[in-house]
């Protein structure tokens, strides 16, 4: 039984292993740290499952009976993050102290550099607390990518985008990941993060990688509500300014009230709505 439950799940660890090529300098200690947590992962893997959770179940009659169908972690959603730091070197090196508890799929860097420092197939800690529809865990279904920006007065450079652009077609071609799916951090946590901010979202969206509206968005019926259309876009709505204010980080990107929606956020939030019904 054993030798079967090997040969079922042996895929998956096989596959993280590739990871293993010989990696020298200042980044061979975190990937010693790495190596070690993959191993675990496969050895978690090819484990009989019964031992860590049926066994758990006060019932007699219960069976582990191993499926030859079954796969492995799947991204859905993309997150798009700014470091608040001040180099990619900064935001690497975060990542790898095991006490900052945090990680990214991506980092990419104002030079347009892209730095791989979590296999896609794997769970990164970039998401945090957060709710988007009824997900509210979104680490397990979404790849991060961190921008490499202080989050206050840098520029989004063209070289930067480009590369982030890029790796989104990859990724969507690789996933097929929805255009809706992709995200701002504070998309999803509007309690708790303003990221990315002033960031060219409607770039993005020329690129397939979320919404965007028309120049002159219609004026929507009189019995539109706002606040039904952000629940039903995927916002939390349960601080209703926090969820305008991260609406309007998006898609309205100006220095109007940020908790409060005039006639032509309004406008854009109806057209916005629209395109996720």
């Amino acid at each position: 039984m054993k030798k079967l439950l090997t040969r079922n799940f042996i895929l998956f660890p096989a596959f993280l292993l590739l990871t293993s090529s010989c990696i020298t300098g200042k980044y061979a200690p975190a990937e010693k740290v790495y190596r070690k947590k993959v191993k675990a992962m496969g050895k978690l893997l090819t484990e009989r499952p019964a031992t860590s959770q049926l066994d758990k179940i006060v019932w007699d009659d219960k069976l582990w009976a191993a499926t030859t169908n079954f796969g492995i972690r799947k991204p859905n959603y993309v997150v798009i993050h700014h470091t608040a730091q001040n180099s990619t070197d900064q935001t690497i090196k975060t990542f790898q102290l095991e006490r900052t508890a945090v990680s990214s799929h991506y980092v990419v860097g104002r030079d347009g550099k892209v730095v791989q420092m979590v296999n896609d197939y794997a769970r990164a800690q970039h998401a945090g607390l957060g709710k988007w529809g009824n997900n509210t865990d979104m680490n397990s279904s979404s790849i991060g990518i961190e921008m490499d920006n202080n989050g206050t007065t840098d520029p989004w450079p063209e070289v930067q985008i480009n590369a982030l652009i890029g790796l989104l077609k990859v990724l969507r071609e690789t996933y097929n990941i929805p255009q809706g799916n992709f995200l701002g951090h504070a998309d999803y946590a509007p309690n708790r993060k303003v990221d990315p901010f002033r960031f060219p979202w409607k770039r993005l969206a020329e690129e397939g990688f979320g919404y965007w509206y028309d120049e002159e968005p219609e004026t929507p019926p009189a019995s539109f509500d706002p606040v039904l259309a952000l629940r039903i876009i995927g916002y939390d709505i349960r601080n209703i300014d926090n969820t305008v204010r991260a609406f309007k980080i998006h898609y309205i990107q100006d220095d109007s009230p940020e908790n409060a929606l005039n006639e032509w956020d309004i406008k854009v939030l109806y057209a916005i709505f629209k395109k996720y019904l």
